[in-house]
């Protein structure tokens, strides 16, 4: 066997392969015995006719078929290894010459892991963030635990901003009710601006039974295209307005939180978990910030069928997102004013991201001799059978040998994300 490599791209390359005579004759007898197995001929069972018989009864064509099938099949991944390349899938496979009994030559094209040029990555020049904690941060919170506590009372007056409001509403456009813009016995907190500008405002002033329509027109970058700019109207029917009272902020709201004896108790336990939180999303941020430097410094590209996966895995999470949500993929992004087309750009760019830094990160492993022992991975499945052990298909699931290759490969990277900002502290 003989191979001519071709790059096509850092990560893609295109295989020459030629086999010889010896090559062909090898795939001819593996040919023969597997047509064998269902041939008839006289005198012998199906599937136990001998090869030296068999060949005389299978057609030309027939043989001459298979055994290029079984060249190719059984040369490809070898052809591949011979040019110390490994393929992310199947190679693409085209036959270009075959001449039976001779020779036989095909193309196989496949992505490949490209080679990592891994940049300075002690000295990448990444800024830790500062742990802050305000008083207006504890404020918020403190605000977000009163309205928890917050009791609802019907009232006969006008709705104002921060009251809830029953509602059902109908938007129209060009006099058509259009998808998404209808609901009835809906909840809406004026002033959350859960709708577009103008629709919360325009409620404010209106009281129980109140029937009024309200133009609008939706912003220029709104989600879906069909209503970007549109000029729309919402016949509204308030059905109720219910007045928001929030407790004092004050000793006997921190009781009702907690074992707090009073508010500066509270105040305390709230700074705390503040604090843990914003150091692990600094640190968090960090890692990424440090990634995005090395991906920066090194040289490395993002194979076609890396990215596809991550934009696939992405795709999944915003469906099961929008399936909680009781919706589908296209109105979910659009509430965070998205189109198809805009949503697949980012993802496009965010997977490529991910998969470079997933690449220099690996490379940076194998550099620096990062592993974890078997002792670790035992650790880390005892902890995951702990989380899912209400659930009996998960914890089958840690048995499978590549759920707990994947487990060690995640490890792998949290030691290196690890060693990165050691190094860089």
């Amino acid at each position: 066997m003989k191979t001519k490599l071709k790059k096509l791209s850092d990560s893609r390359i295109e295989l020459t392969v030629t086999l010889d005579e010896k090559d062909l004759k090898e795939a001819a007898e593996k040919a023969v015995v597997k047509l064998a197995k269902e041939l008839t001929v006289g005198g012998f069972r199906k599937g136990k006719v001998p090869a030296d018989v068999a060949r005389k009864f299978i057609p030309e064509n027939d043989l001459n078929a298979e055994t290029a099938d079984i060249a190719v099949r059984s040369t490809v991944i070898n052809a591949f290894l011979q040019e110390s390349r490994q393929p992310l899938a199947l190679p693409g496979v085209n036959i270009t010459k075959y001449v039976p009994g001779e020779m036989l030559e095909y193309t196989a094209t496949a992505d490949i892991i490209p080679e990592v040029k891994l940049g300075d990555y002690k000295k990448l020049g990444v800024k830790l963030d500062e742990v802050k904690v305000s008083d207006k941060d504890i404020d918020g919170t403190l605000d977000n635990l009163a309205t928890s506590f917050a009791e609802k009372k019907v009232t006969k007056r006008a709705a104002k901003l921060g009251d809830e409001v029953i509602i059902d509403f109908v938007g129209k456009k060009d006099g058509k009710a259009f998808d998404g813009g209808s609901a009835k016995d809906y909840k809406l907190l004026l002033g959350s601006k859960t709708f577009i500008p103008g629709f919360e405002d325009g409620v404010v002033g209106h009281e129980p039974g109140d029937k009024f329509e309200l133009p609008l027109t939706f912003p220029k970058d709104y989600g879906v295209k069909e209503l970007a700019g549109a000029k729309t109207v919402f016949d509204i029917l308030v059905k109720q307005v219910n007045e928001i009272i929030k407790p004092a902020i004050d000793d006997e709201l921190a009781k009702k939180c907690g074992p707090f004896k009073d508010l500066k108790a509270l105040k305390e336990d709230i700074r705390k978990n503040l604090t843990a939180q914003t150091e692990h999303q600094i640190i968090d941020k960090y890692k990424n910030d440090l990634v995005e430097a090395l991906v920066k410094k090194s040289t490395v590209s993002a194979p076609e069928i890396l990215v596809e996966d991550q934009i696939k895995m992405m795709r999944e999470d915003v469906n099961r997102n929008a399936a909680s949500a009781g919706t589908d993929f296209e109105s979910y992004i659009a509430r965070a004013g998205e189109t198809p087309e805009s949503w697949d750009k980012k993802a496009r760019e965010i997977a490529a991201q991910r998969v470079k830094g997933s690449l220099v990160l690996q490379n940076l492993a194998i550099a620096e001799k990062i592993t974890v022992s078997d002792d670790e991975v035992a650790a880390r499945l005892a902890e995951l059978r702990d989380v899912y052990k209400k659930s009996p298909e998960a914890i089958k699931s840690l048995k499978d040998p590549n759920v707990k290759m994947d487990i060690k490969n995640r490890l792998i990277i949290e030691k290196t994300l690890d060693y990165l900002v050691k190094v860089n502290k």
